[in-house]
This record gives C-alpha cells, sequence and structure tokens, in this order.
C-alpha cells in the first residue's frame, strides 16, 4: 500500500510540474509582472478530498523546489514558497471548516493567500513598504484566477476516483 501511495504522490507532483512548465510557456495573460492562472494549484485542490497534509504539502514543496530549478529563478523560490505554503494552509483550514464543499470559494481564498504571502516576502526582500501598494492588483487577479482555478477542480474532482487515488 505505501508503494502505490508513494506512486500517487509522484504522479501528483508530476502533474504539477507539467502544470507549471505549460503556464511558463503561456503568453502574459496581462501585461501585470507577477498575475499567471496558478495551474499547479488545480492539483492542490484535488488532493483536498483524499489525501493528508503533510501529503499535499509534500507534493507542493517538490512542486515549487522543482518548478524553480526547471523553469524560475532562484529568487522566485522564496516568493513561491511564501505563496504557496500560506496559500495551502488556507486551502487546509477551510477544507475542513467547509466540510470539502465550496472548492471555488477555497481556491479563491487561496489564490488571494498565496498573493499575499508574495507580497509578503517581497516587503521582507526589500525591506520597503511601498510593495504593498501592488495588493489591490494581485488582488483582483487572486479573485478572477482562484475562479478559475476553482471551478477547473471542480469540474475534474469527480474523475479523481477513476484513477484510483485515495490515501
Amino acid at each position: 500500500m505505501k508503494t502505490k501511495l508513494v506512486i500517487q504522490l509522484a504522479f501528483f507532483t508530476a502533474l504539477a510540474l507539467c502544470l507549471s512548465g505549460l503556464e511558463s510557456m503561456l503568453p502574459a495573460l496581462v501585461p501585470i509582472y507577477g498575475v499567471k492562472l496558478g495551474l499547479a494549484n488545480i492539483v492542490t485542490l484535488m488532493m483536498l478530498t483524499h489525501y493528508k497534509p503533510y501529503q499535499i504539502a509534500l507534493v507542493c514543496l517538490c512542486r515549487i523546489l522543482l518548478s524553480t530549478l526547471l523553469f524560475g529563478q532562484i529568487i522566485s523560490l522564496t516568493y513561491s514558497l511564501a505563496g504557496g505554503l500560506l496559500c495551502l494552509l488556507v486551502c487546509l483550514v477551510l477544507h475542513r471548516l467547509l466540510s470539502g464543499h465550496y472548492i471555488v470559494l477555497t481556491s479563491i481564498l487561496g489564490a488571494l493567500a498565496h498573493n499575499l504571502g508574495q507580497i509578503l516576502a517581497a516587503v521582507m526582500l526589500t525591506l520597503s513598504p511601498a510593495v504593498l501598494g501592488y495588493l489591490p492588483i494581485l488582488c483582483i487577479s487572486g479573485i478572477l484566477t482562484g475562479l478559475f482555478t476553482g471551478l477547473c477542480t471542480r469540474f475534474i474532482r469527480p474523475y479523481l476516483n477513476r484513477l484510483g487515488t485515495q490515501a
């Protein structure tokens, strides 16, 4: 059984990494630096139903590290970790509070948390609160991209059981 779980976690890591790679090849949605769809978050949202928090965190961390090495710059690791881990924490708490319902709302609030984590990392790295001026733009993009990834997850979720993915 443990081998099956390791294979499933590796599958989700690879899927999230592929989505990150695909997203890095897409043209920018808007001419604002840092606004991305967050396609890899679909994997995190899909895993909420069937996997334990530490398993989801492991997939999230592996995806962040590998995507930074393959598609990003080393400085982006700080932003990705801050945003990704805060997003994961918010999604885990909301999933539990909402009993697994309202995945779109969970996605939107997770995207907003991701953006907040990145802004907080930027404030700490630059030692400048001026970066907070970027927050309204990221909030709007977080709502829109969170809505998109939440709807994608809601569409994909019924097919997850067909893969035999239950921890």
